[in-house]
């Protein structure tokens, strides 16, 4: 930090609103994967039962997430530096970084999970081979076919055009089991891998965010949308019996979709909202936007102390204004989710994952649906895999200097970074290409995330109590809300833990 960096806190609204940002970065990565797959999925599983943990998963972590960036602002040390710091076994560095490392090691097989959503998404938009049109010709034929069947056995018609919907989807399900998966998804994947790894090598990622970010808020509004439009037919609104039982705080039967609808949402609390991941990874951002440096270094005056409650009170709005965003984007996920794949009984999963999740606005858009969702699907999960291949390259960068493998300055880290994100797509490609279960690779590291949640919780209570000014702390209140917080995140975590060795 140098003197000339020094800046007084914003005033006003319009002050302040010119220095909010990381929250928007972390929202533009959030609303992704854990919005568009897992939280449909756990949607389409469990119904509307679990509609309370998706309320409580986004809105229970902002107080944790705002101690870790108070701790930054406070004492300019970046986030894993700060966990290195707390106590406990230590092997070259401490437990919380090296499970923070096996996270990671997941964290890559979820992105290989995105990288190939992404890629199924346009190979259903654009085949580049002959064998990819034919097969997504026998696949729309065959949901559509599905969906219909469904709706017709829902209002109890037996009518001759139900026996022709069964023998279609009969004899379009062995044609399809017949013709042999097509590489496109693959070939797409592989195309942006590369592209992906160039734009961040040429650090373009800030025109990119930008672009994505607005494509993700266009997406969402047609995803509200979508839920309102529902109200108006019948057989798809959503009753108020249903958000009763959604928020009942009961766990929810095997639904018609079947899967594990539990050990789904235990892997959509660990990455909806704000991940484990992003609580690490929003600190970094607030360091870049320049809050630790406008604050100045720690010298214990009271300048210094009025700067710092200044920034804090804009880190505050900052991170309530995109939890706002990312809880209204995850309700209309889950609650379209449940609404429509869950009663017509499709799970989006396997190599038809996008195809089932464009299932979503068929009731509403009809022939339009599939090319609406494919732009959207594109936008929300190519956003977040770019920036979250922006934000991780940050954190590994800066884990490898506390390993001790590069140097623990700011010009390493930022020459780390940039190796590390070019290197980063590819390493999720090579994944994708091995392991080719897209929905399970994502439900994997949002169950480590789970396995997190409480060890950074705990952290978050150390900073409160152990490493804070007295000068900078919140009331009573917000101790209520970081224990409270930090409960919750034990139950998931023992939960997750329990569900991967009962797996």
């Amino acid at each position: 930090m140098h003197s000339g960096d020094i800046q007084s806190p914003p005033r006003g609204f319009f002050g302040t609103l010119k220095k909010l940002g990381p929250g928007m970065i972390i929202a533009g990565s959030i609303v992704g994967s854990g919005e568009l797959i897992l939280t449909t999925k756990a949607g389409a599983e469990a119904g509307f039962w679990l509609l309370w943990l998706i309320i409580i998963g986004c809105v229970i972590k902002i107080s944790t997430q705002i101690e870790f960036a108070r701790h930054t602002i406070s004492w300019g040390q970046t986030p894993l530096q700060a966990l290195n710091g707390v106590p406990g076994p230590r092997l070259k560095v401490n437990w919380l970084v090296g499970y923070w490392t096996m996270m990671t090691v997941l964290i890559v097989f979820q992105q290989g999970g995105i990288l190939g959503g992404v890629g199924q998404t346009l190979a259903m938009s654009w085949p580049l081979t002959a064998s990819g049109v034919e097969y997504n010709r026998l696949q729309d034929r065959l949901t559509q076919d599905r969906i219909e069947l469904k709706l017709l056995e829902a209002r109890g018609e037996e009518t001759s055009h139900v026996a022709e919907l069964q023998q279609s989807i009969a004899t379009l399900s062995k044609q399809a089991a017949e013709l042999r998966e097509p590489n496109d998804p693959y070939l797409w994947a592989a195309i942006l891998a590369a592209v992906t790894s160039l734009l961040l090598y040429l650090g373009r990622y800030r025109a990119i965010q930008f672009i994505s970010t607005a494509l993700v808020a266009i997406f969402t509004l047609a995803t509200i949308f979508t839920l309102v439009a529902l109200q108006m037919k019948e057989q798809w609104a959503v009753t108020t019996q249903e958000l009763a039982t959604g928020l009942s705080f009961h766990l929810p039967p095997t639904g018609p979709a079947g899967g594990n609808p539990i050990r789904t949402a235990l892997g959509a609390f660990g990455i909806i909202g704000i991940g484990a991941s992003e609580l690490i990874m929003y600190p970094y951002w607030c360091l870049e936007k320049g809050y630790a440096r406008c604050t100045g270094p720690r010298d214990g005056t009271t300048a210094w102390t009025d700067r710092a409650r200044g920034w804090i009170r804009v880190l505050h709005i900052d991170a309530a204004s995109s939890m706002v965003v990312y809880t209204l984007a995850t309700l209309a996920f889950y609650l379209l989710g449940a609404a429509v794949l869950g009663r017509v009984g499709l799970n989006p999963e396997g190599r038809d994952m996008v195809r089932t999740l464009a299932a979503m606005y068929i009731p509403v858009f009809g022939p339009l649906a599939h090319p609406l969702f494919l732009c959207g699907a594109f936008a929300v999960l190519y956003s977040t895999l770019f920036v979250a291949a922006a934000g991780n390259s940050r954190m590994v960068a800066d884990g490898l200097g506390l390993y001790g493998l590069t140097g623990n300055s700011e010009a390493t880290r930022e020459i780390w970074t940039r190796r590390v994100s070019t290197v980063w797509p590819f390493i999720a490609l090579v994944l994708y290409v091995f392991v080719r279960a897209p929905a399970t690779m994502i439900v994997a590291c949002g169950l480590s995330q789970s396995i997190m949640l409480p060890l950074l919780g705990g952290a978050a209570l150390y900073f409160r109590y152990r490493r804070s000014d007295p000068n900078l702390r919140s009331g009573w209140l917000w101790d209520i809300l970081l224990w409270i917080a930090f409960a919750a995140f034990l139950v998931v975590g023992v939960w997750s833990v329990i569900a991967v060795l009962g797996s």
